[in-house]
């Protein structure tokens, strides 16, 4: 060992070397194998009539594998679920006003999620007394996945176990929120209207090309696909937040005060308005050269 010692560490750190290079070779390869096939597709749809829609169904899905949950869930503070210690005329009122088709349910706290209430379900009993046991009408097969699930893979899942609606937890076992198949779906082909959406999912307006409101709560790839630009645009500047207020705050590591303005990248955000736990509005500004 000590008389081929020298030759070989010399080896080892050659091996090493050469490790290191193949790995950075590899993943210049994939990053142009990426950008290369954005490319051929820009290329070969948009010489055909009305390709926008097209363009842009065929890259969300070479982005697809790449996306989380939680750049798609709808967070907790926004879920409709029931408790289950509610009457039963009150359930029946909660459904009324909110239409949704699946309902979570939980014991306590959000954080104990117990089962799943489907509306389907209560349309033999809407004549029910105030005392009738809807907790018999829960299901309790509920899919619990983690923040980090790809959604290609809970695609997967969901067409494993046939369901339609996951509840997404995080490191410490809390409930994040919840994600839908349909979530899943307008991730690829974009936004789901049907006839019983009385407003759209994701609340904006467009003051011109280069400037839109937007609720704080608006996720970062919602706000990507709206003003026009590639998502990955934020990623640079997100950190680990996936909405358009937890961004701001992610950045000032506090609660700005109305008006308040931060420059970020190729981006002006200026804070509209605020309440005691949350940002609300939010001005996004997409700022040209001369600009920045």
């Amino acid at each position: 060992m000590q008389i081929f010692s020298g030759p070989s560490q010399l080896l080892v750190n050659w091996s090493h070397g050469l490790e290191r290079r193949l790995a950075n070779r590899q993943t210049a390869v994939g990053m142009t194998s990426k950008q290369e096939i954005d490319e051929a597709i820009e290329l070969t749809v948009s010489q055909e009539e009305d390709s926008e829609q097209d363009l842009d169904i065929l890259k969300r899905i070479v982005k697809f594998p790449e996306v989380n949950v939680t750049q798609i869930m709808r967070s907790r503070v926004d879920v409709v679920g029931l408790d289950d210690t509610t009457k039963f005329h009150d359930v029946l009122a909660v459904i009324k006003e909110s239409g949704y088709s699946r309902y979570p349910v939980y014991e306590k706290d959000a954080d104990n999620v117990v089962g799943i209430l489907y509306a389907k379900d209560l349309l033999m009993h809407r004549k029910e007394r105030n005392e009738f046991p809807w907790q018999e009408l829960i299901r309790t097969n509920v899919l619990f996945v983690p923040e980090s699930k790809k959604i290609n893979d809970l695609l997967s899942d969901f067409q494993l176990e046939r369901m339609h609606m996951a509840v997404v937890v995080d490191e410490y076992g809390g409930t994040s929120g919840i994600v839908t198949l349909e979530d899943i779906m307008e991730e690829i082909i974009g936004e789901i209207q049907d006839e019983f959406d009385d407003e759209p999912d994701v609340v904006f307006q467009k003051i011109d090309d280069f400037n839109y409101v937007f609720e704080g709560k608006t996720l970062l790839n919602d706000v990507a696909r709206i003003i026009g630009v590639d998502s990955e645009r934020f990623e640079q500047i997100k950190g680990d937040s996936e909405s358009l207020g937890g961004l701001i705050l992610e950045r000032l590591g506090r609660m700005p005060k109305k008006d308040r303005e931060i420059l970020l990248e190729h981006f002006r955000f200026k804070v509209l308005e605020t309440s005691q736990r949350r940002i609300e509005r939010i001005l996004i500004t997409l700022m040209n050269p001369s600009e920045e």
